[in-house]
Protein backbone atom coordinates (compact mmCIF):
# COMPACT_ATOMS: atom_id res chain seq x y z
CA UNK A 1 0.00 0.00 0.00
CA UNK A 2 2.85 2.41 0.82
CA UNK A 3 4.40 1.76 -2.60
CA UNK A 4 1.10 2.54 -4.32
CA UNK A 5 0.78 5.75 -2.31
CA UNK A 6 4.33 6.77 -3.27
CA UNK A 7 3.58 6.17 -6.95
CA UNK A 8 0.35 8.15 -6.66
CA UNK A 9 2.18 11.02 -4.96
CA UNK A 10 4.74 11.03 -7.77
CA UNK A 11 1.88 11.66 -10.21
CA UNK A 12 1.03 14.81 -8.20
CA UNK A 13 -2.76 14.43 -8.14
CA UNK A 14 -3.05 17.76 -6.31
CA UNK A 15 -1.77 19.41 -9.50
CA UNK A 16 -4.69 17.98 -11.46
CA UNK A 17 -6.77 20.90 -10.21
CA UNK A 18 -5.00 22.97 -12.88
CA UNK A 19 -6.79 20.92 -15.52
CA UNK A 20 -10.13 22.27 -14.31
CA UNK A 21 -9.42 25.03 -16.85
CA UNK A 22 -10.36 22.46 -19.52
CA UNK A 23 -13.93 22.55 -18.19
CA UNK A 24 -14.24 26.30 -18.78
CA UNK A 25 -15.23 25.69 -22.40
CA UNK A 26 -18.27 23.69 -21.30
CA UNK A 27 -19.21 26.05 -18.47
CA UNK A 28 -19.23 29.20 -20.58
CA UNK A 29 -20.74 27.52 -23.65
CA UNK A 30 -23.61 26.37 -21.42
CA UNK A 31 -24.97 29.89 -21.15
CA UNK A 32 -23.93 31.04 -24.64
CA UNK A 33 -26.93 31.32 -26.95
CA UNK A 34 -24.66 31.02 -30.01
CA UNK A 35 -23.09 27.72 -28.95
CA UNK A 36 -24.74 24.35 -29.34
CA UNK A 37 -23.67 21.63 -26.91
CA UNK A 38 -24.15 18.07 -28.15
CA UNK A 39 -25.64 15.37 -25.94
CA UNK A 40 -22.22 13.85 -25.26
CA UNK A 41 -20.50 17.18 -24.56
CA UNK A 42 -20.27 16.55 -20.81
CA UNK A 43 -18.65 13.15 -21.36
CA UNK A 44 -16.20 14.57 -23.88
CA UNK A 45 -15.15 17.51 -21.70
CA UNK A 46 -14.62 15.25 -18.68
CA UNK A 47 -12.61 12.86 -20.85
CA UNK A 48 -10.53 15.79 -22.11
CA UNK A 49 -9.81 16.89 -18.54
CA UNK A 50 -8.82 13.35 -17.57
CA UNK A 51 -6.46 13.02 -20.52
CA UNK A 52 -4.74 16.30 -19.61
CA UNK A 53 -4.31 14.85 -16.10
CA UNK A 54 -2.55 11.78 -17.55
CA UNK A 55 -0.36 13.93 -19.80
CA UNK A 56 0.59 16.34 -17.01
CA UNK A 57 1.46 13.47 -14.64
CA UNK A 58 3.72 11.99 -17.31
CA UNK A 59 5.44 15.35 -17.67
CA UNK A 60 5.85 15.68 -13.89
CA UNK A 61 7.66 12.34 -13.81
CA UNK A 62 9.99 13.46 -16.60
CA UNK A 63 10.59 16.70 -14.70
CA UNK A 64 11.40 14.83 -11.48
CA UNK A 65 13.80 12.55 -13.35
CA UNK A 66 15.49 15.55 -14.91
CA UNK A 67 15.75 17.48 -11.62
CA UNK A 68 16.56 14.54 -9.38
CA UNK A 69 19.81 15.91 -7.98
CA UNK A 70 18.63 19.50 -7.51
CA UNK A 71 15.40 18.32 -5.86
CA UNK A 72 17.44 16.42 -3.28
CA UNK A 73 18.93 19.70 -1.99
CA UNK A 74 15.62 21.57 -2.02
CA UNK A 75 14.09 21.97 1.47
CA UNK A 76 10.64 20.89 0.23
CA UNK A 77 11.08 19.03 -3.06
CA UNK A 78 13.50 16.52 -1.51
CA UNK A 79 10.40 14.90 0.02
CA UNK A 80 9.10 13.94 -3.42
CA UNK A 81 8.95 10.13 -3.85
CA UNK A 82 11.60 10.00 -6.58
CA UNK A 83 14.03 12.38 -4.88
CA UNK A 84 13.53 10.56 -1.56
CA UNK A 85 14.26 7.21 -3.21
CA UNK A 86 10.80 5.78 -2.50
CA UNK A 87 10.26 4.80 -6.14
CA UNK A 88 12.93 3.66 -8.58
CA UNK A 89 14.19 5.65 -11.55
CA UNK A 90 13.34 2.76 -13.90
CA UNK A 91 9.73 2.62 -12.66
CA UNK A 92 9.37 6.38 -13.09
CA UNK A 93 10.66 6.18 -16.67
CA UNK A 94 8.32 3.38 -17.70
CA UNK A 95 5.38 5.04 -16.00
CA UNK A 96 6.06 8.36 -17.76
CA UNK A 97 6.19 6.64 -21.16
CA UNK A 98 2.99 4.71 -20.43
CA UNK A 99 1.06 7.77 -19.29
CA UNK A 100 2.09 9.91 -22.26
CA UNK A 101 1.38 7.08 -24.72
CA UNK A 102 -2.11 6.51 -23.33
CA UNK A 103 -2.81 10.26 -23.21
CA UNK A 104 -1.79 10.77 -26.84
CA UNK A 105 -3.58 7.69 -28.18
CA UNK A 106 -6.82 8.42 -26.36
CA UNK A 107 -6.67 12.13 -27.28
CA UNK A 108 -6.61 11.37 -30.99
CA UNK A 109 -9.46 8.91 -30.42
CA UNK A 110 -11.51 11.73 -28.93
CA UNK A 111 -10.80 13.95 -31.96
CA UNK A 112 -7.87 14.77 -34.21
CA UNK A 113 -8.01 18.42 -33.22
CA UNK A 114 -7.88 17.62 -29.52
CA UNK A 115 -5.07 15.14 -30.15
CA UNK A 116 -3.09 17.88 -31.91
CA UNK A 117 -3.56 20.23 -28.94
CA UNK A 118 -2.41 17.58 -26.45
CA UNK A 119 0.58 16.73 -28.65
CA UNK A 120 1.62 20.38 -28.80
CA UNK A 121 1.11 20.68 -25.04
CA UNK A 122 3.36 17.67 -24.36
CA UNK A 123 6.08 18.89 -26.73
CA UNK A 124 6.01 22.35 -25.15
CA UNK A 125 6.15 20.92 -21.62
CA UNK A 126 9.08 18.64 -22.47
CA UNK A 127 10.92 21.62 -23.98
CA UNK A 128 10.16 23.51 -20.77
CA UNK A 129 11.46 20.67 -18.60
CA UNK A 130 14.64 20.16 -20.61
CA UNK A 131 15.58 23.78 -21.30
CA UNK A 132 13.06 26.62 -21.19
CA UNK A 133 12.46 26.57 -17.43
CA UNK A 134 16.04 27.73 -17.01
CA UNK A 135 15.34 30.92 -18.98
CA UNK A 136 14.00 33.76 -16.82
CA UNK A 137 10.62 35.21 -17.89
CA UNK A 138 10.30 32.63 -20.67
CA UNK A 139 9.65 29.99 -18.00
CA UNK A 140 6.58 31.74 -16.57
CA UNK A 141 5.24 32.47 -20.06
CA UNK A 142 5.41 28.76 -20.91
CA UNK A 143 3.49 27.94 -17.73
CA UNK A 144 0.80 30.48 -18.66
CA UNK A 145 0.58 29.17 -22.23
CA UNK A 146 0.00 25.71 -20.80
CA UNK A 147 -3.21 26.96 -19.18
CA UNK A 148 -4.35 28.57 -22.42
CA UNK A 149 -3.79 25.28 -24.24
CA UNK A 150 -5.90 23.48 -21.64
CA UNK A 151 -8.75 25.92 -22.26
CA UNK A 152 -8.36 25.63 -26.04
CA UNK A 153 -8.24 21.84 -25.75
CA UNK A 154 -11.54 21.82 -23.90
CA UNK A 155 -13.13 23.96 -26.60
CA UNK A 156 -11.81 21.72 -29.39
CA UNK A 157 -12.99 18.57 -27.57
CA UNK A 158 -16.63 19.72 -27.58
CA UNK A 159 -16.40 21.84 -30.73
CA UNK A 160 -17.12 25.25 -29.17
CA UNK A 161 -15.32 28.55 -29.56
CA UNK A 162 -13.91 30.36 -26.56
CA UNK A 163 -13.81 34.15 -26.39
CA UNK A 164 -10.31 35.57 -27.04
CA UNK A 165 -10.82 37.71 -23.93
CA UNK A 166 -11.43 34.58 -21.87
CA UNK A 167 -8.19 33.06 -23.18
CA UNK A 168 -6.35 36.27 -22.30
CA UNK A 169 -7.79 36.07 -18.78
CA UNK A 170 -6.62 32.47 -18.45
CA UNK A 171 -3.15 33.45 -19.64
CA UNK A 172 -2.85 36.41 -17.27
CA UNK A 173 -4.20 34.52 -14.26
CA UNK A 174 -1.74 31.68 -14.86
CA UNK A 175 1.06 34.19 -15.32
CA UNK A 176 0.08 35.82 -12.02
CA UNK A 177 0.24 32.48 -10.17
CA UNK A 178 3.57 31.57 -11.82
CA UNK A 179 5.18 34.88 -10.83
CA UNK A 180 3.97 34.46 -7.24
CA UNK A 181 5.49 30.98 -7.24
CA UNK A 182 8.84 32.31 -8.50
CA UNK A 183 8.80 34.96 -5.78
CA UNK A 184 8.24 32.28 -3.14
CA UNK A 185 11.04 30.13 -4.58
CA UNK A 186 13.39 33.10 -4.70
CA UNK A 187 12.77 33.89 -1.04
CA UNK A 188 12.90 30.26 0.02
CA UNK A 189 16.18 29.40 -1.64
CA UNK A 190 17.73 32.79 -0.76
CA UNK A 191 21.49 32.83 -1.43
CA UNK A 192 21.70 29.44 -3.17
CA UNK A 193 18.62 29.79 -5.36
CA UNK A 194 20.70 29.51 -8.55
CA UNK A 195 21.86 26.04 -7.47
CA UNK A 196 18.32 24.80 -7.74
CA UNK A 197 16.80 26.69 -10.66
CA UNK A 198 19.10 28.69 -12.93
CA UNK A 199 16.40 31.20 -13.89
CA UNK A 200 16.01 32.30 -10.25
CA UNK A 201 19.46 33.88 -10.41
CA UNK A 202 18.13 36.38 -12.96
CA UNK A 203 14.97 37.25 -11.06
CA UNK A 204 15.21 40.21 -8.73
CA UNK A 205 12.71 40.32 -5.88
CA UNK A 206 11.67 43.89 -6.69
CA UNK A 207 11.17 42.97 -10.36
CA UNK A 208 8.92 40.06 -9.36
CA UNK A 209 6.91 42.35 -7.07
CA UNK A 210 6.36 44.84 -9.88
CA UNK A 211 5.47 42.15 -12.41
CA UNK A 212 2.97 40.64 -9.96
CA UNK A 213 1.35 44.05 -9.47
CA UNK A 214 1.15 44.66 -13.23
CA UNK A 215 -0.25 41.24 -14.08
CA UNK A 216 -2.80 41.20 -11.25
CA UNK A 217 -4.16 44.57 -12.43
CA UNK A 218 -4.18 43.37 -16.05
CA UNK A 219 -6.07 40.21 -15.04
CA UNK A 220 -8.82 42.17 -13.29
CA UNK A 221 -9.08 44.62 -16.19
CA UNK A 222 -9.20 41.89 -18.85
CA UNK A 223 -11.90 39.94 -17.02
CA UNK A 224 -13.95 43.09 -16.54
CA UNK A 225 -13.67 43.92 -20.23
CA UNK A 226 -14.65 40.34 -21.12
CA UNK A 227 -17.86 40.44 -19.05
CA UNK A 228 -18.90 43.83 -20.48
CA UNK A 229 -17.72 43.37 -24.07
CA UNK A 230 -20.43 43.72 -26.72
CA UNK A 231 -19.73 40.23 -28.04
CA UNK A 232 -20.12 38.70 -24.56
CA UNK A 233 -23.35 40.57 -23.85
CA UNK A 234 -24.77 39.43 -27.19
CA UNK A 235 -23.79 35.81 -26.60
CA UNK A 236 -25.27 35.55 -23.12
CA UNK A 237 -28.07 38.03 -23.69
CA UNK A 238 -27.16 40.07 -20.63
CA UNK A 239 -24.44 42.17 -19.02
CA UNK A 240 -25.12 40.50 -15.66
CA UNK A 241 -21.95 38.42 -15.94
CA UNK A 242 -20.24 41.58 -14.66
CA UNK A 243 -21.72 40.70 -11.25
CA UNK A 244 -18.88 38.17 -10.92
CA UNK A 245 -16.16 40.86 -11.12
CA UNK A 246 -16.08 41.50 -7.33
CA UNK A 247 -15.38 37.81 -6.68
CA UNK A 248 -12.44 37.88 -9.11
CA UNK A 249 -11.03 41.03 -7.49
CA UNK A 250 -11.45 39.62 -3.99
CA UNK A 251 -9.85 36.31 -5.00
CA UNK A 252 -6.75 38.03 -6.37
CA UNK A 253 -6.53 40.32 -3.32
CA UNK A 254 -6.83 37.34 -0.99
CA UNK A 255 -4.12 35.45 -2.86
CA UNK A 256 -1.81 38.47 -2.71
CA UNK A 257 -2.43 38.65 1.03
CA UNK A 258 -1.43 34.99 1.38
CA UNK A 259 1.70 35.57 -0.75
CA UNK A 260 2.96 38.69 1.01
CA UNK A 261 1.66 38.28 4.56
CA UNK A 262 1.42 34.50 4.75
CA UNK A 263 4.58 33.76 2.75
CA UNK A 264 2.65 31.34 0.53
CA UNK A 265 2.47 30.98 -3.24
CA UNK A 266 4.93 28.12 -3.70
CA UNK A 267 2.11 25.64 -4.29
CA UNK A 268 -0.90 27.43 -5.81
CA UNK A 269 -2.91 24.20 -6.07
CA UNK A 270 -2.51 23.59 -2.32
CA UNK A 271 -3.41 27.17 -1.46
CA UNK A 272 -6.57 27.06 -3.57
CA UNK A 273 -7.65 23.79 -1.93
CA UNK A 274 -6.83 24.64 1.68
CA UNK A 275 -7.57 28.33 2.18
CA UNK A 276 -11.18 28.45 3.36
CA UNK A 277 -11.72 32.07 2.36
CA UNK A 278 -10.51 31.43 -1.20
CA UNK A 279 -12.64 28.29 -1.45
CA UNK A 280 -15.73 30.21 -0.35
CA UNK A 281 -14.94 32.96 -2.87
CA UNK A 282 -14.58 30.40 -5.69
CA UNK A 283 -17.83 28.73 -4.65
CA UNK A 284 -19.70 32.04 -4.63
CA UNK A 285 -18.19 32.89 -8.03
CA UNK A 286 -19.44 29.59 -9.46
CA UNK A 287 -22.89 30.07 -7.95
CA UNK A 288 -23.07 33.59 -9.39
CA UNK A 289 -22.06 32.42 -12.88
CA UNK A 290 -24.59 29.60 -12.88
CA UNK A 291 -27.24 31.94 -11.49
CA UNK A 292 -26.68 34.39 -14.35
CA UNK A 293 -26.83 31.60 -16.94
CA UNK A 294 -30.00 30.09 -15.48
CA UNK A 295 -31.67 33.51 -15.22
CA UNK A 296 -30.89 34.39 -18.83
CA UNK A 297 -32.06 30.97 -20.08
CA UNK A 298 -35.35 31.39 -18.18
CA UNK A 299 -35.80 34.95 -19.42
CA UNK A 300 -35.40 33.94 -23.05
CA UNK A 301 -37.22 30.60 -22.73
CA UNK A 302 -39.81 30.98 -19.94
CA UNK A 303 -41.69 27.90 -18.83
Amino acid sequence: MNRFQDVLRALRPAQWTKNAVVLSAFCFAFGDRNQILTSDALYRILAAGGLFCLASSGIYLINDLRDLESDRVHPVKRQRPLAAGKISIELARWLAVALLTVALTASFSLSRGFGAVVTLYIVMQIAYTVWLKQVALVDVFIIALGFVMRAVGGGVAINVTLSPWLLICAFLLALFLALCKRRHEKNLMSSFAENHRASLEYYHSQLLDQLIAIVSAATITSYSVYTLATDTVQKFGTAMLSLTIPFVIFGIFRYLDLVYRGNQGGRPEKTLLTDVILMIDLLLYGICVMGVFIFTQYRHHPV
